[in-house]
C-alpha cells in the first residue's frame, strides 16, 4: 500500500488516478497510523515552499516522515513534494526542508540564461544520470515528462538521478537509497510517467 500524504497543497486526485490505472494501491491520507502502515510514501505538493513546510512541520507529518524513512520505507516527493525533501529553501526567505536530501533549492532565475521564461512550463527531455535509479526501471533517456517550477534543487552529483536541459542542466530527479524525488509531475507525464510510478509501485 502507497500512502499519499494529503496535508492540503495541491490537487492529489490526478496521482491517486494514475496510481489506480496501474493496478498499485494507493490511500490518499494524512492520518498518521495508515502512513506508519503503508509499505511506501507519496509526498506530492504544488504551491509555497513555506506554507507545505508549515504544514507539514505543525501537523507532526514531517517528524513522521523523516521517522519513517529512517528505517528504510521508500519516498517519492514530486515537484514541490522533491523540494521538501531538501535541507532549505531560498524561495522568498529561507525555510527548513525535511533533510533527506542534502542540498538547498534555489530560484531557477539564478541560473538560467536571459531570455529563457519562468517557471518552466512544459514538456522537456530527461537526461538520465543514474540510469541505475530503480524508478527509472522501465525509462530511458531522452523520454518527455512534463515539469512546472519556478525553483530547482540544487544537491550534491551522487544525490542526482536526472537532469533536463532548460538553458542549462537542472535537477529532473534525486535519488538517495530510499529517498526519491521527481521535479516533474508523473502524473501529468502521460505513459513515460506511470512507467516511472510502475517502477515505485513495485519497490
Amino acid at each position: 500500500m502507497i500512502a499519499i500524504i494529503d496535508y492540503g497543497v495541491g490537487n492529489l486526485f490526478s496521482l491517486q488516478a494514475s496510481l489506480e490505472k496501474i493496478g498499485a494501491a494507493a490511500v490518499l491520507t494524512s492520518d498518521k497510523s495508515a502512513i506508519r502502515a503503508a509499505d511506501k510514501i507519496i509526498l506530492p505538493g504544488v504551491g509555497a515552499f513555506e506554507d507545505a513546510s508549515r504544514r507539514l512541520f505543525e501537523s507532526g507529518l514531517a517528524e513522521l516522515i523523516i521517522s519513517e524513512t529512517s528505517s528504510g520505507k521508500p519516498i517519492l516527493g514530486i515537484c514541490l513534494g522533491m523540494q521538501l525533501l531538501f535541507d532549505r529553501s531560498l524561495e522568498f526567505g529561507v525555510h527548513r526542508g525535511l533533510g533527506l536530501i542534502k542540498g538547498t533549492v534555489r530560484p531557477l532565475s539564478s541560473i538560467l540564461p536571459a531570455g529563457l521564461k519562468i517557471p518552466q512550463m512544459g514538456w522537456n527531455a530527461l537526461s538520465l544520470n543514474r540510469p541505475d535509479c530503480p524508478i527509472f526501471k522501465y525509462s530511458s533517456d531522452g523520454e518527455y515528462v512534463y515539469f512546472v517550477h519556478s525553483f530547482y534543487g540544487d544537491c550534491a552529483d551522487e544525490s542526482l538521478a536526472a537532469v533536463c536541459e532548460y538553458g542549462v542542466p537542472v535537477t529532473a530527479s534525486v535519488w538517495n537509497g530510499s529517498i526519491y524525488g521527481c521535479q516533474f509531475h508523473p502524473e501529468k507525464s502521460g505513459e513515460v510517467g506511470l512507467k516511472i510510478l510502475r517502477a515505485y509501485s513495485e519497490l
